[in-house]
């Protein structure tokens, strides 16, 4: 396993890490999950990844009781949640100073945990003013009840604004940022946060590295029976996949990109994940498995990466045809 610095943090997260979204408490119980997470710890993983909001607090409670059980040392493991959707009331969503506290108690609770390493602001709170989450996530730091904060989905422009408000007022600043990112979602990763990495150090945390399933080849000839987009609560994912004219260009796109991970002796799933890993401006690559045999093929990924010679990556540009345009330069050279 490698393992890359978290940002300018001094944390060390392993560049392969595994989360709980979709599968914990949805698809799978606590004996496949927990076959999942030691198969990924054994490899050298040691970032797990959850949220208060997957599968409305069982998967918290699942990964707690599977980290108990295993009796792994606190110190070795780096563990996340992030905070927004804690429930239905007027005040239960959303990254205001109440909600921060109640999510985050109510998080360690079902992890049965004195702390998490790191915690996020799931989305952006546009009812919030960002100097009030600022406050909120750093009184967390302070009650120890976490050690680092970041954001997850948020414009580059509130995430600056974060930062100048924490960096002027002595308080801790976001850290990292949990984005999408994939071959057939760029823009965030690779275009809006580019001055960010530089400027502020911005260390990132991405997730669905196989696009919901399509990097795996797997909807190529519909929807196989126990996939997420076969979920009853997963309904609008499979709309947008299956019944669009741009999830049906994925699937082209990603029956494309097979033929290329075949002449690689590699899966699709594993050309995927090592496409992301090659970008140096990704911290750790979150992975997820409905099953034992995903986990042990998705860590093969890393050592995958040195097969993505610059021709093999100008082959896959020529496929996914989305590398964002920069930003134009008008004085030139």
């Amino acid at each position: 396993m490698e393992y890359r610095q978290l940002g300018r943090s001094g944390l060390r997260v392993s560049a392969l890490s595994f989360g709980a979204w979709v599968t914990f408490g949805d698809q799978i119980g606590d004996e496949t999950a927990e076959a999942c997470m030691k198969a990924a710890y054994d490899a050298g993983v040691n970032f797990f990844d959850n949220a208060e909001v997957y599968s409305h607090g069982v998967a918290e409670e699942m990964m707690g009781r599977i980290i108990r059980k295993l009796g792994w040392n606190r110190s070795g493991i780096v563990v996340s949640t992030k905070i927004f959707w804690g429930g239905v009331g007027p005040n239960d969503r959303g990254v205001h100073a109440k909600h921060v506290k109640e999510g985050m108690d109510g998080a360690l609770k079902r992890l049965q945990m004195d702390y998490v390493d790191l915690v996020f602001c799931h989305r952006p709170d546009f009812y919030t003013p960002v100097a009030e989450t600022v406050r909120a996530m750093n009184q967390l730091i302070r009650d120890g009840k976490a050690l680092y904060w970041g954001t997850s989905e948020w414009p580059a422009d509130m995430i600056m604004d974060a930062w100048h408000i924490a960096k002027a007022s002595g308080m801790v600043p976001p850290l990292m940022e949990q984005s999408q990112y994939n071959l057939l979602r760029r823009d965030r990763i690779e275009k809006e946060y580019i001055r960010l990495y530089e400027r502020i150090g911005l260390g990132t945390t991405i997730w669905s590295p196989l696009a919901s399933g399509i990097l795996t080849g797997k909807y190529e000839n519909g929807i196989p029976e126990g996939s997420r987009l076969s979920l009853s609560s997963y309904k609008w994912l499979r709309e947008s996949i299956m019944d669009t004219p741009e999830g049906r260009t994925k699937i082209e796109k990603a029956r494309k990109l097979r033929g290329v991970a075949d002449e690689l002796g590699i899966s699709l799933a594993r050309l995927s994940i090592a496409w992301c890993l090659k970008n140096p401006h990704v911290s750790t690559v979150i992975t997820g498995a409905s099953c034992l045999k995903q986990v042990v093929e998705n860590m093969k990924a890393l050592a995958d990466v040195n097969l993505l010679t610059d021709d093999v990556m100008s082959e896959i540009e020529d496929i996914v045809a989305n590398r964002p345009e920069p930003e134009p330069d008008f004085r030139g050279v």
